[in-house]
């Protein structure tokens, strides 16, 4: 799964609480004593499913739906107690047929994240068993299990069921060890169209009903099921034969009707990533045919075997798309086509290993998305990804790529960016340093051997360890999964050509950290010369005899901050825009990062950040200001030289823009190449937004107003959230009436999701209130709701009314709706304050957030807002000054 919305909004979309960890009344009876302990975690594996048939009636105009589930299953453990799974499933019978006798039973689930105690009228013995099962259930209304939307006119349905969602579908063993083959029959009302894993082999009437038999499909965990069900649109085509597959794949873009017309774009970049992804396995497509399907409240995206889900935005597009979204499409594309291979043919045996999954499916994804369409410069971001990650995994609280879970409410956490951000840029590191033929040879070997199967970290470590022929590779790859913490390698001259490196964990200002030893490929650059060793090593002397600055983290590709003496550090910020863009941004997060810790200047600070907008890549430069902006943000910065700090933004871009050109009509700046183009788009939400250029935001509110008046072709989609946050500057709460009016009334996979953000994070207190306390409105969606929460909290000038607003509904917000991650990631919205004061206030939420996915995150919150509360009392003077005397 990726949730590619995560890390701009830090909520990861609009996913919504998960009712696996909502609050559940009490079991009504004990559990017999018999039937042994309430598994936590894994289920006690007395019985283990060999395979699944799902016949389910769903009509997504009803609020249920109805199925009939069978389980063929092998009972390890005789006796009248069965454990496995169901959520909020009305389970009307369930049978046993054992030896062609029927034994009756009742379900009850006993527990909120949808464990389930079955028990049977008499024992049942060891062997072969089949379970039946009829049931109804609610659809959700966010995504997770299955779940229902209305689109115009007309409602459809999509199942997700990563992490443990399926059970919230059908009764099951939900777990991704179990890995069987399903046969999925769908009733649906005459004239809709079912999706499901495998191909459709037969379409019938039977009760005025149409159903739709798919044929078996190859083994897989319940949570990879998929079933869709509405009057989709659809466009066919078929990747053709190659050298690893020699009949054409068939393949298929799925959308709500509102979207045809824009889906060829998503279908010939699928048929070129298909093509470059079986080169790199060195094997074929693992399934027999590819939907890729769409959804309006589908922020990330989902790798079903042979039926990808994403959000609309991420497939339906035409030519003339932005860079941005265009580079979207490639990765998470990319990303999830890997997952086919890497997740889906061979899966995690338990979630503890479900990094191994979604970290080489985040490398993959910028490296394939990369080989697909150069010209987009998609690779860069890893890096720009995986820098980012270091900002959470700094902090004490926290956890390392690959960790124990023992526990289902620990799951969904898992699912973060150390997972993500982190993992795939350690994969991207070892990789570089194995070199990339022995590295995709550990991958294949590590698929050979468990095709269809389930494997663990050890079988993967095995596999690269066989590759690499090295035997420091092991552990070095493990002190990176299997430990918190950013590594600090410290740079001091040692002699004429030499430097003695020294490592520790990095830590902020006001903080200590635990010794910790990495095997840190290290990989240095002066001039042209590289060099890279293995830093096992407290410390280790490297030489290198060149000229010019040293680069300590050569490409980019390291996963480690540097520090330097104050001259060397002089010379490379003066040499960083002519930096490659991974070398730029390793240079700017090591100096954010020296900064934090209490030994870069503040001018220093300033200089980099010059340097860096100075910088051709748009990954680099995009960022330049970043850390000033969240300093002024959260108060680091303060009041008073706000605006000194936003004429320094302006100076610094704004004659950037004036060479670019800016005319913010609909596909006026299309002829450009990709990098042109999406610089043009950062210059003018940097200028329009922190800098407040008066004049820019003028024309693009001038721009807006044509657009909301009925002129499709006056702006560009590219443009929407500078223009319409500058349409509602001087309109506040009438504009914001209008706007929220016109995306309701709109599909439009970009108009609607970038009108709705303007005005929940317009910054206007009387806009905020009504959004959050009187707003009603039957087709704003569950999951919109949600997000104009996250955006009130997290803008600073309606952050403090936010927060208040937020605890008073904090058990609803907990508690209600569907997904995985917005649970677990609530406390992120709180990261702008900065203070010791907050920090004591948000230890008070712990009670709210125990035994639950968010509790981890929100000690990392804590410790975030108490680390910036402590630089901005050390230091916070020290970086306002610099900022009021800049010209």
């Amino acid at each position: 799964m990726r949730s590619i919305v995560f890390a701009a909004t830090l909520l990861a979309g609009t996913f919504l609480a998960s009712p696996a960890l909502a609050q559940q009344p009490a079991a009504e009876a004990p559990i017999p004593a018999e039937a042994g302990t309430l598994p936590a975690g894994k289920l006690d594996g007395a019985v283990v499913p060999q395979g699944y048939r799902l016949d389910l009636t769903v009509d997504p105009a009803k609020e249920r739906f109805s199925g009939h589930v069978e389980i063929e299953a092998e009972v390890k453990k005789a006796g009248r107690f069965v454990w496995m799974h169901g959520r909020d499933l009305k389970v009307a019978k369930v049978t046993a047929l054992v030896g062609g006798q029927p034994v009756s039973g009742t379900f009850r689930q006993v527990d909120p994240t949808g464990v389930a105690l079955v028990t049977f009228d008499a024992p049942l013995p060891a062997g072969k068993t089949t379970f039946a099962f009829d049931y109804d259930a609610p659809f959700g209304e966010g995504p997770a299990g299955m779940f229902r939307v209305k689109v115009g006119e007309d409602w459809y349905s999509w199942t997700q069921h990563e992490s443990i969602d399926a059970r919230a579908s059908f009764p099951s063993f939900d777990e991704p060890g179990f890995k069987t083959p399903w046969t999925v029959t769908l009733r649906t009302p005459e004239g809709l169209k079912a999706v499901s894993n495998a191909p459709e082999v037969k379409t019938e009437t039977a009760g005025g009903m149409t159903v739709h038999t798919f044929a078996q499909t190859l083994p897989l965990p319940s949570y990879l099921v998929a079933m869709m069900v509405g009057p989709f649109v659809t466009m066919e085509g078929a990747v053709p034969p190659t050298p690893q597959r020699a009949a054409p794949l068939p393949i298929r873009i799925v959308s709500t009707k509102e979207n045809a017309g824009k889906l060829s774009f998503a279908l010939e970049g699928t048929k070129g990533i298909v093509e470059h992804l079986e080169a790199y396995f060195g094997q074929s497509f693992p399934y027999p045919k590819l939907d890729q399907i769409t959804s309006p409240i589908m922020p990330g995206a989902m790798e079903n075997a042979g039926a990808d889900l994403y959000a609309d935005s991420i497939l339906v597009m035409d030519d003339k798309a932005s860079t941005a979204q265009k580079r979207t499409f490639g990765m998470v594309v990319a990303h999830e086509l890997a997952h086919q291979w890497f997740g889906d043919l061979v899966t995690p045996a338990w979630w503890d290993d479900i990094w191994l999954n979604e970290s080489f499916a985040n490398w993959m994804g910028f490296r394939i998305g990369n080989e697909w369409r150069p010209d987009l410069n998609i690779g860069a971001g890893g890096l720009a990804e995986g820098f980012g990650a270091m900002g959470i995994d700094a902090l004490a609280a926290g956890r390392p790529i690959h960790q124990p879970i023992a526990k289902n409410a620990q799951i969904d956490a898992a699912f973060d960016t150390i997972t993500y951000g982190k993992g795939g840029h350690v994969v991207a590191m070892i990789a570089a340093f194995m070199g990339d033929t022995k590295f995709r040879d550990g991958v294949r070997g590590y698929m050979a051997a468990h095709k269809y199967g389930n494997a663990t970290s050890a079988d993967f470590f095995k596999a690269m360890a066989e590759a690499a022929g090295d035997p420091r590779i092991l552990p070095a790859m493990q002190s990176f999964t299997d430990q918190q913490g950013v590594p600090l390698v410290t740079l001091e001259r040692a002699g004429k050509d030499s430097w003695k490196a020294t490592q520790s964990r990095y830590a902020r200002l006001g903080m200590s950290s635990p010794a910790t030893k990495w095997g840190i490929p290290l990989c240095l650059r002066q001039g042209d010369i590289r060099q890279c060793s293995l830093l096992t090593d407290t410390s280790a002397t490297v030489t290198l005899k060149s000229a010019g600055p040293i680069m300590p983290n050569a490409g980019g590709t390291g996963y480690y901050r540097f520090e330097l003496p104050a001259k060397d550090w002089d010379a490379l910020i003066a040499a960083t825009p002519s930096l490659k863009g991974g070398e730029a941004l390793a240079v700017m997060d090591s100096l954010n990062a020296s900064f934090y810790a209490g030994r870069a200047s503040a001018d220093q600070l300033i200089a980099g950040a010059r340097a860096l907008a100075a910088n051709p890549d748009s990954y680099a430069s995009g960022d330049a200001t970043a850390l000033l902006q969240a300093m002024a943000n959260r108060g680091v910065i303060a009041q008073s030289a706000k605006p000194q700090f936003r004429a320094f933004v302006d100076a610094l871009y704004a004659p950037q823009l004036k060479a670019l050109g800016l005319d913010p009509r609909a596909g006026a700046h299309a002829g450009d190449d990709p990098e042109r183009q999406q610089r043009r788009v950062q210059l003018v939400e940097l200028l329009a937004g922190t800098a407040r250029d008066a004049a820019l935001r003028a024309q693009l509110a001038m721009a807006a107003d044509a657009y909301l008046g009925g002129d499709a072709g006056a702006l560009d989609p590219a443009l929407f959230g500078a223009a319409f946050d500058a349409w509602l500057g001087t309109r506040k709460l009438d504009g914001a009436k209008v706007l929220i009016d016109k995306a309701l009334a709109s599909e439009d996979p970009l108009f609607r999701p970038a009108a709705l953000s303007a005005v929940g994070s317009s910054g206007d207190a009387a806009t905020a209130k009504w959004l959050l306390e009187e707003f009603q409105d039957k087709r704003l969606r569950q999951s919109e709701k949600l997000n104009f929460v996250r955006s009130v909290v997290i803008t600073p000038e309606t952050r403090d009314w936010g927060y208040s607003w937020m605890k008073a509904h904090l058990d609803e917000l907990l508690g209600g709706g569907a997904g995985i991650f917005f649970g677990a990631r609530l406390p992120q919205i709180l990261s702008n304050f900065c203070s010791v004061a907050a920090a004591d206030e948000f230890e008070g939420l712990r009670t709210k957030f125990a035994g639950k996915s968010g509790a981890l995150e929100l000690e990392r919150l804590v410790e975030r807002v108490r680390s910036c509360g402590k630089l901005k009392d050390a230091r916070g003077a020290e970086l306002t000054a610099a900022v009021a005397k800049l010209k």
